[in-house]
């Protein structure tokens, strides 16, 4: 049915109310105690009169529930949310309810009643090594917080004392005093906090993972002391195994952290490790217990384990106020759904939501949900196993590390930089009108600023190789899909075929209506030809197949379903291919050309249109843009108010902040989705081609731009939607346009963003954009359409690149940049935020990359960080001999979870499964019979030989008792002789030190080599392919290149011929002048390893050198007749281009003046012979 609720926190869903009574007009009555105590709570304030007066017991509504018909989340959705769109997460005044749905009003209450939240956790007693099982286990305490007030209850059966009143304050802003209530039992734990939450009557309950495990455990426990928590207080289990209860909701915040809604500075991170991983969001370290040593802290230490216990409660409240509290109820303001589906759905099922509102309202069909097609075939006959398209671009050019203050050599392209030059004014216009929408009349500096622009673009061309400090930039598209969408107006209707526009009444000769478009389709294929499929189908179809049942009748081909039929065909045909072809798949990747209708209803597009436009109005509000700095209005008012001393206005303006913060980025979520929406499974609105053509098209902004940026600059990596790149400190940066407009009398634009907006308006702009002008008489305006513009964040201080250990071989979106203040700006594809990673291997990044800021040179920044990699290089080598071996286990045990049984597995074979077998051996079978098994492991030494998933020991033996410990120790190592059981000595130490020197390779040495750095970490060596690339290097007796030997010179003209004695001493001197620049100018080793940019081929005079003035005497004797005399001239040699090779040194004036071929050949086989040559006068 409706919903009701208030902008940013709201409550309750007219759908999650039990219905009385249903009367032909369609009028509502509700009796249910606590939704109306929501209900009257909510509009008191408003000064609306209560619906009802009676607030029954839980109890008495058992017979008013019974007999009425279910009313569905999906078909509150159906009719209210898509037929009447009420547009929720705000609440709205109720003033004629029984008047029926319709009559709620629209508009937003500005003064609201706040909800009440409740967020708890629980801590149970659990047996060594295994997860909680609540038919054996019980609870120890339930910690939670209402409105930020905190209660604990205690189970005195298992803790040992009472626990006095405490506060457990982990910050100022985290206010946490807790009242303690130690019960004499476990049935009167529950008791109690049942008891509780009918008294306080939460809107809101908040959990963390309380879908698997807190709400599971305590209905568990509740049904074992006699007490049904759907009667209690309405929370129950539904069909998709989440608990939800009518009058209020569950906020589950885990679905919030591995969802799709986790965004850390514009990246979306999955995190799917415990709440103390996104605790980093709060700002604080909280309590830490191994949950090995919970049930001895609750006899020996219940004050601490009770810190704890409220720590966890404490983190998952303030979790959810933060960050998911106005985040989902932003997201409800948009979609049509309740707030519990919101934070459950993926984002797939949110925007196909929105989009049927948006398609019922626009009176358009819904498409049937996409199916399956099986088995299609190729247009040349092949059975295509898949078929997709081909992804952004995404590239890693350079490793090292990048930083503003050291020097960088750059060689830029004279030709760019003039041709930039000759189109500055053009730039400034485009930018000035297009993007800041300022007439070009009203600025009054624009000719200032084109000269100074021009000014530093011809400093740069007069000198285009320079050494200067880099400015560190990312040039990034903003919201580039979603504006390629706009700008092609690319909609899944849209997309049409011949017969399609045959039929269309637009469909006339000169019709400017079809936009061809290219994409790249990626498909898998069988080898086997179309005959040969056919004749595998016809052998199936002719074929006895067996029951499904044992015993049962035998079934034929055309028996099956469908899904089944494709099933075994597939698996037929691969048979065949692997006999006959010797191979299963093939992969090819094809150019398609699609047609997009430029007159096709365009619901999709506007949607998409109407969410840019106001996610840019909460950015707006949110955000102010100064000259060279941005201020946040809401917080520079905040800070106006605590100056003031105005609690009120405090409060007021952090609210304000965190709300269009929320509105905005609810928005973006929401706007990247309409992409990867069309290639969902089963979408309504499904369209390879389109998504094929928005990455297409994104993929050639993004090569055309690194075009224009390697020319004047270097970039460093390439992402989906920008570049990462490196310019000239002295290349032209931002500039302030200064205006007649009082309203914007000056703003500032960057010349990067500037220049790459002008290539994307020459290359990527929609000529074609047909828009509706006319409905009655379907009149259409023709205009071009590009709202494809280029950003620029930074510069930025520093940026690090990692190496890949392989030849030829980049990391793609692994990178670290810093802040002008040294704090982390991005961290990107690490170990350090990988779950299961060794810890040692975390602590080092962790520790290394602040110190890639220190030292004054590039050779003193290597050294620093060599520092870091060589103290855990010494922990390594000298076995952690002074740290304690509590610290040792943390430090080098790695702990992965079994998502499976161990059963399940079969013969796999792995490090955790190894350790899951060894646990079922010393503590038994029922260890591993339910999956989720945490596995916590080392790697020994022993046996030798063996490989590494075979020596992987269970961490728990070294805390099991001596006896036990040593016969499987012995047992497992396969040593009988084994006396020294203490880890230092069973510790495979080699292995670990291979897994940090991996680590420092690819972010310390290989990239320090790439930048021309020796080795800064001795220890870890280089590998074989880079080692013998550096020798090549530096080898003072390496081979020469024949390119060195020769080179490629026009043919000189007489009158060249005439005047090269004149010019031949100035030609020699300033050639070797040009020599010596070229040799001493130090060479990248990226320009001989791997993929490095191309360096500027640097062009090698020809050194010529004096003829003699002394001619020969006729009477002297010919010289010896040569081999090439004898044999005759040979035929000249060629380059590509045509021209003639001539030896390098050859005196190319005395080859051409020799009196025939036999001179010219023997000429240039004396200077060949011996050089210089000189001549004796008779």
């Amino acid at each position: 049915m409706g919903e009701f609720r208030r902008s940013g926190t709201c409550s309750v869903t007219v759908s999650d109310l039990p219905i009385c009574e249903l009367s032909q007009g369609g009028i509502l009555s509700f009796d249910f105690a606590n939704t109306i105590g929501v209900i009257t709570s909510a509009v008191a304030e408003q000064g609306i009169q209560s619906v009802t007066q009676g607030l029954p017991r839980q109890q008495d509504t058992a017979q008013i529930k019974s007999g009425l018909d279910d009313v569905t989340s999906a078909s509150s959705a159906r009719l209210v949310c898509l037929d009447n769109a009420p547009g929720l997460g705000g609440w709205k005044p109720i003033s004629e309810i029984l008047a029926g749905l319709r009559s709620l009003m629209h508009q937003y209450v500005r003064r609201h009643k706040e909800p009440i939240v409740l967020a708890y956790d629980i801590e149970t007693t659990k047996l060594p090594l295994k997860f909680p099982d609540p038919s054996s286990d019980s609870i120890m305490m339930i910690s939670y917080m209402i409105d930020g007030q905190g209660y604990l209850l205690t189970n005195r059966e298992v803790i040992g004392a009472d626990v006095e009143d405490f506060e457990y304050t982990p910050k100022p802003e985290y206010e946490g005093p807790f009242t303690v209530w130690n019960m004499a039992n476990e049935a009167a734990v529950i008791r109690k906090f049942f008891d509780h939450i009918l008294e306080v009557k939460p809107h809101i309950f908040v959990t963390y993972n309380g879908d698997s495990f807190d709400w599971p455990f305590v209905q568990a426990r509740a049904e074992f002391h006699g007490l049904d928590m759907e009667d209690e207080i309405g929370f129950a289990m539904d069909s998709q195994e989440e608990y939800k209860c009518r009058p209020c909701i569950h906020m589950d915040a885990f679905r919030y952290s591995v969802g799709s809604w986790w965004w850390d500075g514009g990246e979306r991170v999955r995190v799917v490790e415990h709440l103390r991983s996104i605790q980093a969001k709060l700002q604080y370290d909280p309590v830490e217990l191994d949950p090995e040593d919970m049930c001895r802290m609750a006899c020996e230490d219940p004050q601490g384990l009770s810190n704890y216990s409220v720590s966890d409660a404490v983190a998952t409240y303030y979790l959810y106020m933060q960050y998911v509290h106005p985040f989902i109820f932003a997201l409800c303001t948009i979609i049509p759904m309740e707030p519990d589906e919101v934070l459950r759905k993926g984002s797939g099922t949110l925007c196909e939501a929105l989009l049927m509102v948006q398609a019922f309202h626009g009176n358009i069909v819904f498409p049937n949900k996409q199916e399956a097609v099986f088995n299609k075939l190729t247009n040349d006959g092949h059975l295509l196993d898949s078929e997709t398209y081909v992804g952004g671009h995404v590239e890693a050019l350079e490793s090292g590390v990048f930083r503003s203050d050291l020097p960088l050599r750059f060689r830029m392209s004279p030709e760019m930089l003039k041709q930039l030059a000759d189109n500055v004014e053009r730039t400034l216009q485009h930018t000035i009108e297009k993007e800041e929408k300022v007439p070009l009349e009203q600025v009054t500096n624009f000719r200032e600023v084109c000269d100074r622009i021009q000014q530093k673009l011809l400093g740069l061309h007069d000198n285009p190789n320079r050494s200067e400090c880099p400015l560190i930039y990312h040039l990034d598209v903003g919201a580039m899909y979603p504006n390629i969408i706009l700008t092609n107006r690319l909609q899944p209707p849209a997309v049409v075929n011949e017969a399609i526009c045959a039929a269309c009444d637009f469909n006339k000769p000169g019709a400017t209506c079809q936009r061809n478009m290219q994409w790249m389709w990626k498909g898998q294929f069988m080898p086997a030809s179309r005959n040969e499929y056919q004749s595998i189908r016809l052998q199936l179809e002719s074929e006895t197949l067996p029951s499904e049942t044992p015993g049962g009748p035998p079934r034929l081909f055309h028996q099956f379903s469908l899904a089944d039929q494709a099933a075994m065909e597939k698996r037929r045909v691969a048979d065949y291919c692997k006999k006959a072809y010797k191979k299963v798949h093939l992969t090819r990747e094809e150019l398609k050309m699609t047609t997009i209708c430029q007159r096709e209803n365009s619901f999709y597009v506007d949607t998409v249109r109407a969410f840019r436009d106001r996610r840019y109005e909460f950015k707006g509000l949110l955000k102010m843009y100064i000259p060279d700095i941005v201020l946040q209005v809401w917080k520079k008012k905040l800070d106006a108010a605590k100056v003031k001393g105005d609690p009120a206005e405090i409060k007021s303006c952090k609210n304000r902040e965190v709300l269009y913060d929320s509105l905005q980025l609810a928005h973006k979520c929401i706007l990247n989705s309409f992409y990867g929406y069309v290639m969902r499974k089963g979408a309504r609105w499904y369209s390879m081609e389109m998504a094929g053509i928005v990455c297409y098209t994104g993929a050639n902004i993004i090569t055309k731009a690194k075009e224009i940026v390697e020319q004047i600059g270097r970039p460093l990596e390439l992402d989906t939607d920008g570049i990462w790149c490196v310019l000239p400190s002295s290349f032209p940066e931002s500039f302030e346009i200064q205006t007649s407009n009082p309203k914007k009398a000056k703003f500032m634009i960057s010349y990067p963003g500037a220049m790459l907006n002008v290539m994307v308006q020459d290359y990527f702009t929609n000529d074609q954009y047909q828009e509706l002008v006319d409905p009655e008489n379907l009149v259409y305006e023709r205009r071009n359409e590009n709202s494809i513009f280029f950003e620029v964040d930074g510069p930025y201080r520093a940026m690090v690149l990692p190496a890949a250990k392989e030849e030829g071989k980049k990391l793609k979106k692994r990178y670290a940049v810093f802040h002008q203040d040294g704090s982390l700006a991005e961290l990107k594809g690490f170990e350090v935020k990988r779950r299961g990673e060794l810890q040692l291997i975390k602590i080092f990044q962790s520790s290394v990359f602040e110190t890639f800021l220190h030292g004054g040179t590039l050779e003193e920044c290597y050294a620093a960080v060599a520092r870091v990699a060589d103290y855990w290089l010494d922990v390594l080598y000298s076995q952690a001999e002074s740290m304690p071996d509590t610290e040792l286990f943390e430090l080098i045990s790695e702990n992965r979870s079994m998502s499976r049984k161990l059963e399940d597995y079969g013969d796999q074979k792995s490090t955790s499964i190894s350790t899951a077998k060894r646990l079922a051996e010393f503590l038994g079978d029922q260890m591993v019979k339910d999956a989720g098994l945490s596995c916590r492991f080392i790697i020994s030494k022993k046996p030798d030989g063996a490989p590494v998933t075979e020596r992987a020991i269970p961490l728990a033996i070294f805390q099991a008792e001596p006896s036990i410990k040593k016969h499987y120790l012995r047992k497992w190592l396969k040593s009988t002789a084994l006396d020294n059981f203490d880890i230092r000595s069973v510790l495979d130490w080699d292995y670990y030190v291979e897994r940090l020197g991996n680590a420092i390779q690819k972010i310390i040495t290989i990239p320090a080599a790439m930048q021309s750095v020796p080795n800064p970490v001795p220890r870890i060596k280089h590998p074989d392919w880079l080692h013998k690339k550096l020798l090549e290097k530096n080898d003072v007796c390496k081979q020469q290149k024949i390119s060195s030997m020769f080179a490629r010179l026009p043919k000189p003209s007489e009158q060249d011929c005439d005047a090269g004695d004149s010019i031949g001493e100035a030609s020699t001197s300033e050639g070797t002048k040009r020599v010596s620049e070229a040799m001493d100018q130090p060479e990248d080793i990226e320009n001989v390893v791997g993929e490095g940019r191309k360096k500027a081929a640097v062009q090698l005079p020809f050194v010529t050198k004096h003829r003699s003035t002394t001619l020969p005497s006729p009477s002297r004797a010919p010289p010896p007749q040569s081999w090439r005399t004898v044999l005759g001239p040979a035929s000249p040699q060629r380059d590509h281009a045509g021209g003639v090779l001539h030896l390098a040194g050859v005196p190319q004036e005395e080859v051409e003046a020799s009196e025939g071929p036999e001179a010219r050949e023997e000429a240039a086989a004396s200077h060949a012979a011996a050089r210089p040559l000189r001549r004796t006068p008779p």
